[in-house]
């Protein structure tokens, strides 16, 4: 029996917090090695573990994967999370992509370089962005077919990814969904989904927003 995934990454979000996502979606429980120093990451990139010489790393079924969204698409297809033709997996990845465009702008946010007024410019783009471009696409998404999810009607690593992006974003600004009905009961109904629903709750391996400290303490790895 192969043993649980061990997730290689900083004690932060970054580019490994879906992974973490899809994995609980999943109902697969897994370990963390959290990369705390230079000395460790230089380690992994010495040891040849690190294909591209940089994490998220994740072992699992014997490999050693690099790459996130090669990581996403593993865990998706191993788990049903990935459509039941091609034809599904591509509108998977098509709303996946959307999803991680807004994710990754909030995702970077805390490690920009500026002063606060620079940082509140960029977080009001950010939900220009949001509510003019990506939400008003899925929204119509659910308005066209009906259904309860994004894709075939059954869970899939879009559905995870949106949600993820959905609450990330709602930390921005509580309201975000005001205009948004029906993503805003599709929150509702994803969020309660038993795994998603545990992976919500206190003490769960989700990783909170990055404070001063958790974004000093990343930077201090690289430089």
């Amino acid at each position: 029996m192969a043993g649980k995934p061990k997730l290689h990454y900083f004690n932060t979000r970054g580019r490994m917090e879906p992974i973490r996502w899809l994995l609980a979606a999943a109902g697969i429980e897994f370990e963390e090695q959290y990369i705390q120093s230079k000395g460790e990451l230089e380690k992994l990139k010495q040891d040849g573990l690190l294909l591209f010489q940089q994490v998220p790393m994740v072992e699992i079924d014997g490999m050693k994967m690099v790459q996130t969204r090669a990581i996403l698409n593993y865990i998706a297809g191993k788990y049903n999370l990935y459509g039941k033709d091609l034809k599904e997996r591509a509108l998977i990845d098509m709303y996946s992509e959307g999803a991680v465009d807004l994710n990754e702008m909030i995702m970077i946010l805390p490690f920009k370089q500026g002063d606060a007024k620079e940082k509140e410019k960029e977080k009001t783009a950010i939900l220009e962005k949001a509510t003019g471009r990506y939400f008003p696409v899925f929204e119509k998404v659910l308005k066209d077919h009906g259904q309860d999810f994004l894709v075939g009607n059954q869970l899939s690593k879009a559905d995870v990814q949106l949600l993820e992006a959905i609450l990330t974003t709602e930390e921005l600004k509580a309201d975000v969904l005001s205009k948004f009905p029906l993503l805003k009961a599709y929150k509702t109904r994803i969020s309660n989904i038993p795994t998603i629903k545990k992976f919500l709750q206190p003490g769960s391996p989700r990783r909170p927003a990055p404070d001063e400290k958790t974004v000093d303490d990343v930077m201090k790895i690289f430089y």
